[in-house]
Formats: C-alpha cells, sequence, structure tokens
C-alpha cells in the first residue's frame, strides 16, 4: 500500500491521471487543474517530475531538509584536526592562486572533503588552536664569511675590557636634508598634516659621531662629507679626549672610508708613536658586512632622527644642527648623571 503523504492534495493514482490528461488528452494545465481542484503550479510539478523520473516521481517524498544544520561539525578535535592539517600546506596545493589562506577557501576545502562546517566555526576552531594573522619578521642576517670570527673577536675585547681602554661603536648618519620632514604626531580630529613631495632643501648636513659603550657618551661633529680625512679627524678627536687611556677600539662598518689605505697608513704610524711618546694606541675592530643592526649607535640616531628631525621643518642649517646638538648634549649629560652603559647586541 502506498503511503500518502499527511498534506498531500492528491494520491499517486490522482497525479498519474492528472499527467495523462495534459500529455495523452492535450488538455490544458489550467483546465485539468480546475477539475482536480489544485493549483497549475501543481499540475506542472508533477508534469516535471513524471518528464525527470517517470511514474517513480510522482511518489511522496520526505519532507526533511536536504541538509540538517545539527549535522555541521562543529568546533572540537575533528574539525581542530581537519583545519590545522590543512593550515599546515599552502593554497597551491589545493589549487588556489594565492600564497596565504583566507577564510572562505578553508572553508571550500573542507566541504570538499567532507568536513562541512560554518564559516564562523571555522574561525573558532582557528583561535581556540592560537593561531594568528601576524607580519613575517625580517631575520637579520650578514653575507661576511668572517661573520663569527669577527663578532667573537668583539665579544672577547668587551668582555675583557680594562679602565684604561675604551670600546667605540662609529658610524656617519646623512647627509640630511633640511627641508620639512614628515612623521607620526598626534593631530586634532579633521587634521591631516601634508608633507610636499618635492622640496628646496635649506642644506644637508653629514653627523659623524663616536659612542663609547661604557660610559654611554657620544663624541662627534658635523662634517660636509664621508671620507678618509673625516675618519681621521674624529681618531684624532678621541685621541684628545680620551688621552689618559691606554688603548682605544674602534669599531664601524665596512665603508671604503673605514679601510682606506690612507687610513691604515695614519694609524700605522700613529701607534708607532704612541708607543714611544705615550698615548693611546688605536686598534679596529671592523664589524661583519652587511650587519649595521650590530651598529650600536645606530640605535642613537634612530632615537634622535624621532625626536627632532621626524616632523621636523627647521628655518635654517643652522637650527637644525642646533637642535641636534642639544639632543646629543642633553643626552650625555642624561647618561654622565645616571652612569649606565650602552646596550650592546654582543650581550657585554
Amino acid at each position: 500500500m502506498t503511503k500518502i503523504h499527511a498534506k498531500a492534495r492528491t494520491c499517486p493514482h490522482c497525479r498519474l491521471l492528472i499527467v495523462s490528461r495534459v500529455l495523452d488528452d492535450g488538455q490544458s494545465p489550467t483546465r485539468v487543474a480546475q477539475d482536480f481542484h489544485v493549483t497549475p503550479q501543481t499540475v506542472h510539478k508533477w508534469l516535471r517530475r513524471f518528464r525527470q523520473d517517470g511514474p517513480s516521481g510522482l511518489e511522496d517524498k520526505s519532507s526533511a531538509p536536504a541538509s540538517n544544520p545539527r549535522r555541521l561539525v562543529q568546533p572540537g578535535p575533528v574539525l581542530h584536526e581537519a583545519v590545522m592539517r590543512l593550515l599546515h600546506m599552502p593554497p597551491s596545493e589545493y589549487g588556489f592562486n594565492r600564497t596565504s589562506w583566507r577564510m572562505r577557501d578553508i572553508k571550500t576545502v573542507l566541504d570538499d572533503q567532507g568536513t562541512v562546517a560554518t564559516l564562523n566555526s571555522i574561525r573558532n576552531s582557528i583561535r581556540a588552536a592560537g593561531v594568528r594573522w601576524r607580519q613575517a619578521r625580517i631575520a637579520l642576517t650578514s653575507n661576511d664569511p668572517d661573520y663569527r670570527r669577527k663578532v667573537d673577536e668583539i665579544k672577547g675585547v668587551l668582555a675583557r675590557l680594562s679602565s684604561d681602554e675604551a670600546f667605540f661603536s662609529i658610524d656617519e648618519l646623512g647627509p640630511v636634508a633640511v627641508k620639512m620632514h614628515a612623521g607620526r604626531s598626534l593631530q586634532m580630529p579633521g587634521q591631516v598634516r601634508a608633507v610636499p613631495q618635492w622640496q628646496r632643501s635649506k642644506g644637508a648636513f653629514i653627523l659623524t659621531a663616536a659612542l663609547d659603550l661604557a660610559k654611554n657618551q657620544l663624541v662627534y661633529f658635523f662634517s660636509d662629507r664621508k671620507n678618509t680625512d673625516e675618519t681621521i679627524r674624529l681618531v684624532d678627536l678621541l685621541r684628545t679626549r680620551y688621552a689618559g687611556y691606554r688603548k682605544l677600539y674602534l669599531s664601524w662598518d665596512a665603508a671604503p672610508w673605514h679601510s682606506s689605505a690612507k687610513l691604515k697608513e695614519y694609524l700605522l704610524t700613529l701607534n708607532e708613536g704612541a708607543r714611544k711618546d705615550g698615548g693611546p694606541v688605536v686598534e679596529l675592530l671592523p664589524l661583519p658586512r652587511s650587519a649595521q643592526f650590530l651598529n650600536v649607535i645606530e640605535s642613537v640616531f634612530s632615537g634622535m632622527a624621532r625626536a627632532i628631525l621626524h616632523n621636523s621643518d627647521y628655518a635654517s642649517l643652522e637650527d637644525a644642527q642646533s637642535a641636534v646638538s642639544r639632543y646629543l648634549e642633553d643626552r650625555n649629560a642624561a647618561f654622565l648623571a645616571n652612569p649606565r652603559a650602552a646596550v650592546s647586541p654582543f650581550g657585554v
């Protein structure tokens, strides 16, 4: 006995008669609908099912929904395992022309694999696993084949530095153009600070400086250029300031004026005289190539730039240099009053 749906207006036998009236007798669906007290849409429905499945298409079908939300995979071990397995593979492995996953792409792949879950459930599962969007960190590296030897040599000197020795981190900043500079600043609502892309410079300066790592004191001067003569000028200034010391260690990057033949010859002559007549001997401890991140003075330059160069618009070269000098003198005074060694990436 055929089971008729509780809400059915017709039985399978009546549906067959409806189809026969239209297909065999040529009656219109509207006329047949009137005779059987149903709507024309119902007639068209049974015609469509008969054409698709034949007489079996006229049987009652289950009223259960095609998909049951309760059958969706909820956050838990099953969904966690499926999501984590997916995140360990690049999207390209699943046909997506992307380098990082999107939530909708994750859902698409999980659906295809039979782990059907809502986007919200997938997000909750990822969040519960501690997975977060993060910017990739740039790893600081050096291409110097003697990197380890040079670093170990500097660390050794710093570890046994005596009271009559000084270690200096040396570098040059610039040329710095004196003009309106951009930067982060507090701005009132509706205010947007604008900096012209093209400006006429009011001058430029180079800051040559040496940082005493033990005392955290800066020796500096302004230059017009970067060359061996300016480097020699700095060496002479350091020897004058530290006249009572036995040895001065100079550490700097691989700039050509830091390793020129003229500088080496000058230091050779200087040290020969120092051993005979007294005065500090100068020894070079160059940093590994492409390892500016080891140059401690770079952090001083960075802090100074944020404080007085970013957002600046000095009226003249002299004003800009005066601001730089004041910042560095204030810094020297602060560490003189509260002694503290400079933070070193060498750990000593």
